[in-house]
Formats: structure tokens, C-alpha cells, sequence
């Protein structure tokens, strides 16, 4: 595997005040105009955790975590879910989070729990994901399951005091996406819906973290049958060619070409690293690598959408959109964190 360099954070620097980060740029400028939004902040968090690790010298990378945190914990509705949007003027625009925004922010504060730099992150990392929990059981949507999956996985890893009751809430959930595939699948489509739409690398990886963490041979087997579906779907010819949102991908129909989103190959990267661990097939290196590299031309379009520590907002037919805001940004620097993580070994800070 070929070595990859840990990315520059200076547009998330740039993007991010005492508050927390922008939702959206216009070219790579902040857009105050859009305020925060809660599911950006909480994968934030999960980038700002590992640049913690790698940089926390320096001040303003080791003040993200605390930032996001601060954010997270303001955003607490008392019956265990967030508010979802806040504007500049730091008035929050909605009564409740939408259950994806809830659920990635389990994610952002499952990791965090086990992976931020310092005890006192840790501790209240894991005192707001122990607030979420309340909220879980009320998650309809599939990927919601799994971002709350994988934020509970994460949260399993750090062996809270909770741990059974994690446990159980994990095999929940787990058990829920795993009937959505049995429900669903046939001999030529082996998904979890009729419609293959958004970020769906995510749910595959659920699956297998779940089955990783829980010793069940089910989840892992359904994880990798519907990772392998959805590879096969979308790497073609050595190339990532993700479902659009022009149209997605119906069951029985054509795939969407364009709207191709950054988030897609950045989950496929996760998901693909996953399988290894699962499998030591080697196979899934390469997946991960053809994954990461439409972020650096590997695409239909042959263009470079990645650079300056940030990232187009997604590729279309008539080329790369030129703005390059939160989601973009933060998919480019998961997907190059992961690849720099496995393909040499960095410093880290002590944990403290």
C-alpha cells in the first residue's frame, strides 16, 4: 500500500469559530449566512479527536475537541436528542434534530468517549452519549441505526459502566438493520431497501463493527454480503462512481451518475478497512485505496476534488462544485486520516 500523508486542518481551522463549524463556504470561505448544524459538529469531533492526537501542540488544534463538545452539550434536549441547526446569531432554529442528526452525534461522542486525548473530553464525551441513549430506541431510519451503531461500537471499545446496557442497545440495533436486509434482499440485490440512496457504505460497516464487538457471526455475514453488493456496484472498471443524488440508485433501475457526494467514498474507505480487519482478505485494501482516490482524480471526471485541507461539495456532470464547505471538508479529512493511519505507523501525543 502506498504511503499517504496526514492531511492539512487549516480549512477546518478557518471554518470553525469559538462556537463551532460552519455548515457551509462559498469557494473555501465560511458562509455565516447557514449557521451550525449538530451532524457536521459531531463528525468534526471524530476528526478533531485524531488531530488531537497528531497535533495537539498546537493550541488551535487541540481546542476543536472542546469546541464541538461545548457545542454538543448545549445542543441536549431533555428527552435524549439535540437540537439539529443553530444560526450565527446562536439561537437554535429548530425544537428537534432529525434522528440522522441525533444519531451521528451518538458517532462523534461514541469515539470521543474512547478516543479523545484527555480524561475530562472522555468523561463528558460519554456522559452526552449516555444522554442520547434515551433517544435510540425511537430511530426509524437505517442509517440512522447505524451511525447510532457505530457510535455505540466505539462507546463498547472504551468499556463503559454501562457496558451491558450498551451491549444490548448495540444488538438492537444491529438485529433491526440485519431484518431490513433479510427483508429486502434477493438473488441480485442484496440491500437493506428498494432504494439505494445516501452515505451507504455506513451501513455495512455498521453491521460489521456490531458483529466485531458483539462475537456474531450474523452481523459480520450480512455486513460483508451487502458490502460486496455495494462494491461491486460501485467500482467499475477500477474507478469509484458512488450513487448520485440525481436520482440514486431504485432497485431494478439505473444508477445515478452524478451528484456524487464526498461522504460516499469516505465511508467506503471505513467500511473497507473494516472488512479487512474481519476477513484479512487484502482485497479490501484495494477497495479502500480506489475509495479514497476519487478524492484525487480517481473519478469520472478525472478531477482532483481535494486540496488545501478541504474539498469540492461534490461532482456533477458539468464539473466539481466549487464550494467547499463542512460535510466536504470533513469527509476528505476522515478518508485521508484513515489511509494515513494504515499505511504507516505516526506519533501520537500521550493520552492525558
Amino acid at each position: 500500500m502506498s504511503a499517504h500523508r496526514w492531511p492539512a486542518i487549516d480549512h477546518l481551522l478557518a471554518m470553525t469559530d469559538d462556537v463551532g463549524l460552519f455548515q457551509h463556504a462559498t469557494l473555501d470561505v465560511p458562509n455565516r449566512a447557514y449557521g451550525y448544524c449538530t451532524d457536521d459538529i459531531a463528525r468534526a469531533l471524530i476528526v478533531a479527536c485524531d488531530a488531537a492526537e497528531r497535533q495537539g501542540d498546537d493550541p488551535a488544534v487541540s481546542a476543536l475537541v472542546p469546541t464541538y463538545l461545548a457545542f454538543l452539550h448545549d445542543a441536549r434536549l431533555p428527552a435524549g436528542g439535540f437540537h439539529g441547526f443553530m444560526g450565527y446569531d446562536r439561537r437554535w432554529q429548530d425544537q428537534a434534530g432529525t434522528d440522522d442528526q441525533v444519531a451521528r452525534a451518538l458517532w462523534g461522542l461514541g469515539y470521543a468517549e474512547g478516543r479523545a486525548a484527555r480524561e475530562t473530553w472522555r468523561v463528558l464525551a460519554g456522559a452526552l452519549r449516555r444522554h442520547a441513549l434515551e433517544s435510540v430506541p425511537r430511530l426509524t431510519a437505517v442509517r440512522s441505526r447505524a451511525y447510532a451503531a457505530l457510535g455505540l461500537a466505539h462507546a463498547l471499545a472504551a468499556r463503559p459502566d454501562d457496558e451491558l446496557f450498551v451491549r444490548t442497545q448495540l444488538d438492537a440495533l444491529a438485529a433491526s438493520i440485519a431484518a431490513d436486509v433479510d427483508r429486502h434482499r434477493s438473488a441480485d440485490w442484496v440491500w437493506c431497501e428498494d432504494l439505494m440512496t445516501y452515505d451507504n457504505a455506513r451501513i455495512p460497516e455498521a453491521l460489521l463493527r456490531a458483529g466485531a464487538a458483539l462475537g456474531s457471526n450474523r452481523y459480520c455475514e450480512l455486513g460483508l454480503a451487502t458490502l460486496h453488493f455495494y462494491a461491486d456496484a460501485v467500482i467499475v472498471d477500477g474507478c469509484f462512481e458512488p450513487v448520485g443524488n440525481d436520482g440514486w440508485y431504485p432497485r431494478g433501475g439505473p444508477k445515478a451518475r452524478f451528484g456524487q457526494q464526498p461522504l460516499e467514498a469516505a465511508a467506503l474507505v471505513d467500511a473497507a478497512f473494516v472488512a479487512l480487519d474481519v476477513t484479512d482478505d487484502e482485497r479490501w485494501r484495494r477497495v479502500a485505496e480506489v475509495a479514497h482516490g476519487w478524492f484525487l482524480g480517481g473519478n469520472v471526471q478525472g478531477i482532483v476534488l481535494a486540496g488545501e485541507g478541504s474539498c469540492s461539495d461534490g461532482l456533477d456532470a458539468s464539473g466539481a462544485n466549487p464550494n467547499r464547505g463542512a460535510e466536504s471538508t470533513l469527509s476528505w479529512l476522515m478518508s485521508a486520516i484513515t489511509m494515513a493511519k494504515r499505511s504507516s505507523s505516526f506519533p501520537l501525543r500521550a493520552v492525558r
